[in-house]
């Protein structure tokens, strides 16, 4: 191995460092507790070398945003290609999605901190761009395949996140830890409303 590609290494080996003592700190004491001071005090270097791999504490949450979103679209991609019929394949990946922020509630808090993302944000990061168009090409297929194809997907994709980040939410304020059986009833039956409102005669 010559020496630029062992920098290289090196500087990735330590930037990987650094993710791992801020995602323990995120566990044992919240996304609020995060800072420079504790990764350097944590992994032992000064804090002007942490600041040579992630330019602020921002770039390091953004870090953790993209990979909690990539996570989020390895999820629903699995869940949907258990099904071939748009509206099961819907169903499930609700079922998906709250599984996902309870058990992955740190992530999940992160991803969704101010609320479902605006467009731009959409845009800048390609992880969200595609648990988004999971989310969009599956309710695409079941309109084109219900009696009313020329119902607005859009509208009906923004009907169905705000149905499960909603439901999420309201849980994750209760601090209640995962969410027992008969909560996951109460997106069950959002989910059946939405997926008739698609397929209505």
């Amino acid at each position: 191995m010559g020496i630029a590609e062992r920098k290289i290494r090196q500087r990735e080996e330590f930037r990987t460092s650094i993710l791992e003592a801020a995602w323990q700190q995120v566990i044992s004491d919240g996304w609020q507790s995060l800072s420079i001071r504790k990764i350097a005090d944590a992994i032992e270097y000064s804090i002007p070398v942490i600041y040579n791999h992630f330019e602020n504490k921002e770039a390091i949450l953004l870090e953790f945003t993209k990979e909690g979103f990539q996570k989020l679209a390895d999820t629903l991609q699995s869940v949907k290609a258990q099904y071939t019929v748009p509206s099961e394949q819907l169903e499930a990946m609700a079922h998906a999605y709250w599984d996902f922020a309870f058990d992955h509630k740190e992530y999940y808090q992160l991803m969704f901190g101010l609320g479902i993302p605006a467009c731009d944000r959409v845009n800048e990061i390609e992880e969200l761009k595609c648990a988004t168009s999971i989310m969009i090409s599956t309710i695409k297929a079941a309109i084109e395949g219900s009696s009313h194809p020329e119902t607005d997907y859009f509208l009906k994709y923004h009907t169905y996140l705000s149905i499960l980040h909603g439901l999420v939410s309201i849980q994750m304020i209760q601090k209640e830890g995962k969410p027992d059986a008969a909560k996951k009833m109460i997106l069950q039956d959002a989910i059946s409303g939405f997926i008739i409102s698609i397929n209505r005669k």
